[in-house]
């Protein structure tokens, strides 16, 4: 793959999901990415599980919602863009999506219904830890096999939740498909009522103390939910593996977003090293916000010159503070240029394995919020 494009990753992969520290611009990297692929003819579906929601600002559109939304080949028109595929954008709805899984997996009408209607369903589709990573995952292998779709750009939280999702199936396992789970569908009888003659004594007293205080139905309720939760994935061990397993298939392509500042190095590095823990692929680095080093700094008296020349009418001091912009440009650029050394070892490989793509997007004046500056930045991304 070549270290100036990412054109090869776009033709090679159904998926490019988007990881990184928070605050680097991840969110208008992957909507450049998949402005790219769509010029190129792709149909590309943007998934963003990001809270921020800026996505759509740098789109051009009102808000986003959980529906997908194709931007309005319209508006590439007029911005003097030629796009000859297509740009949907859709934001995840973590309960929306479990509910969709309940309705589609469960057994019988009335097994669904037992689960949306369990007061502890919605603590669980919108709270439990790991759920929203979880149904993040589900989403995507959802819209993967969607046939309208050539390529899907999943734009993911920043990087400690962007953690939790790689970690995702694993954490609710541990929450669902425990020992202390499967003690609550142990002490289900044949009748479906909850019985503590079959729990070990130590957890049955703990869970009597738990009924005087929730009330006698609660236990119950909370077993028949397990229970239900148990037929509806057939166990959520071997669905969870099947979802990680999908996420290190050849299909998915990863791309780590960050900028020069040492956290977000830092952050990225350690981001990297997980990614080839967990069997993913760091497939590019796209360094965003880089200040470059100027080819020349002019001296005082050459800004003053070219002052004059252009008749600018900066005022007295206007000269020294164009110097003092230029010298805290070019020290900003030595600092950039320092920290991005950090990323030597992981773009260049010691083992002789390919080495990541690295994309620069230089700092621009101010956040993208229009179609044509995202372009610039999609050119830089995939240039040609």
């Amino acid at each position: 793959m070549s270290a100036a494009s990412l054109l090869p990753l776009i033709a090679s992969r159904r998926v490019i999901v988007c990881v990184g520290p928070g605050g680097v611009g991840k969110t208008t990297i992957a909507a450049a990415l998949g402005l790219a692929a769509a010029q190129r003819g792709k149909r590309v579906l943007c998934l963003t599980i990001d809270p921020a929601k800026r996505l759509a600002n740098s789109l051009g559109l009102a808000r986003m919602t959980r529906e997908e939304q194709e931007v309005d080949p319209e508006r590439f028109g007029r911005a003097g863009l030629k796009v000859s595929g297509s740009l949907t954008v859709m934001m995840l709805d973590t309960k929306a999506t479990f509910d969709e899984l309940v309705t589609r997996n469960a057994s019988s009408p009335e097994a669904r219904d037992r689960i949306l209607e369990n007061r502890l369903y919605k603590y669980v589709s919108t709270s439990l830890a790991g759920t929203q990573e979880y149904m993040a995952m589900e989403k995507l292998l959802a819209v993967q096999r969607d046939a309208r779709y050539d390529l899907i750009v999943l734009d993911t939280p920043p990087t400690s939740n962007a953690l939790d999702f790689l970690d995702a199936p694993e954490r609710l396992i541990e929450a669902l498909d425990s020992a202390a789970m499967r003690w609550f569908i142990q002490a289900m009888e044949s009748s479906g009522k909850f019985s503590l003659n079959l729990v070990a004594k130590s957890i049955a007293v703990v869970l009597r103390g738990i009924g005087k205080l929730t009330g006698g139905g609660f236990l119950e309720q909370m077993a028949g939910f397990i229970v239900d939760l148990n037929d509806l994935f057939g166990g959520f061990r071997e669905r969870a593996t099947q979802v990680a397993a999908a996420f290190r298939g050849d299909e998915f392509g990863y791309v780590v977003v960050t900028t020069p500042a040492p956290m977000a190095i830092r952050e990225a590095l350690f981001f990297a090293e997980r990614l080839e823990q967990q069997g993913m692929r760091k497939n590019a680095f796209v360094i965003n916000r880089v200040h470059r080093r100027p080819r020349h700094v002019p001296s005082l008296p050459e800004i003053t010159a070219a002052i004059a020349h252009y008749d600018l009418k900066l005022g007295a001091t206007g000269p020294e503070r164009l110097a003092r912009a230029l010298a805290d440009e070019q020290q900003q650029a030595e600092a950039d240029h320092h920290q991005l050394q950090r990323l030597r070892g992981v773009l260049s490989p010691e083992d002789g394995s390919p080495a990541p793509a690295r994309i620069d997007v230089p700092a621009l004046p101010s956040d993208v919020h229009d179609l044509n500056t995202l372009a610039g930045i999609a050119t830089l991304l995939c240039p040609g």
